[in-house]
């Protein structure tokens, strides 16, 4: 199992999804806020304010939740948001990007730094682990949305250039400058069924294969990075097999 879904199956089959609920609403939010504060509160003038309320409405955001958030980014002067990527490797030599949003830097780039070194990994320089990702497209669609056929077939004539499909959803990718056209072509496709999320992410070009204790290290790893307040994102290029996926859920 590689790519979009392994850690976070692993965290789902654990149980550990409500525990991380608040965070992701956390997350959300400050992108609402962000986006609001610089590109003003109405989404249908401002892309970016858009796509994050439609990724909150995919996750059931409260609508009360989003409006705080749109209004805190037109309340004055407020904090000011650096965007900044981290790169770094993991246990079994795993590349790892990490996007933060942080009104502190220092604080971010301490935090990170020690979660690599307190977890069997290390920061690396700003491109030396990202040369060996794509920035793509990437729609996610819960289960419900239909068959893995029939999603593939809709996904290819919107201008799609893959599908990964299992039981936890569907994972449409797309290049990145299509990415909006193409999440554009699918709205109503489906039903009443909605995208969870629709965003730009690093998508590996090829995979590494851990196990083991190199493996129990690496979910640990992604575990704390993502506790953290300020990261956004976090991708990685690890490969589990589904014994190893079954073991690290036990």
């Amino acid at each position: 199992m590689a790519g979009h879904s392994k850690w976070a199956n692993i965290q789902h089959r654990k149980g550990a999804q409500d525990k991380k609920r608040a965070a992701l609403f956390a997350r959300l939010s400050k992108e609402i806020t962000i986006a609001s504060k610089l590109g003003g509160p109405d989404p249908d003038a401002n892309p970016r304010l858009r796509l994050a309320m439609n990724n909150a409405r995919g996750q059931s955001m409260p609508k009360d939740n989003i409006k705080r958030a749109v209004d805190k980014g037109q309340g004055g002067a407020g904090e000011e948001y650096f965007e900044i990527r981290y790169e770094g490797f993991g246990p079994g030599g795993v590349g790892i990007i990490v996007e933060a949003s942080t009104d502190n830097k220092n604080r971010a780039a301490s935090e990170i730094r020690s979660a690599f070194s307190k977890n069997g990994g290390n920061l690396g320089e700003t491109g030396s682990v990202s040369f060996g990702f794509d920035q793509v497209g990437e729609i996610e669609l819960p289960p419900e949305a239909g068959g893995e056929m029939d999603i593939m077939e809709a996904a290819i004539e919107a201008g799609a250039t893959d599908v990964q499909s299992d039981q936890d959803g569907h994972w449409i990718y797309t290049e990145r400058e299509d990415l909006m056209d193409v999440a554009s072509a699918l709205e109503g496709k489906f039903g009443e069924v909605e995208a969870k999320s629709t965003k730009l992410i690093w998508k590996p070009q090829n995979n590494v294969p851990v196990e083991g204790d190199q493996a129990d290290t690496l979910m640990k790893l992604l575990d704390v990075l993502d506790e953290l307040d300020d990261v956004q994102n976090v991708y990685d290029n690890s490969e589990l097999s589904e014994a190893e996926v079954e073991r690290l859920s036990s």
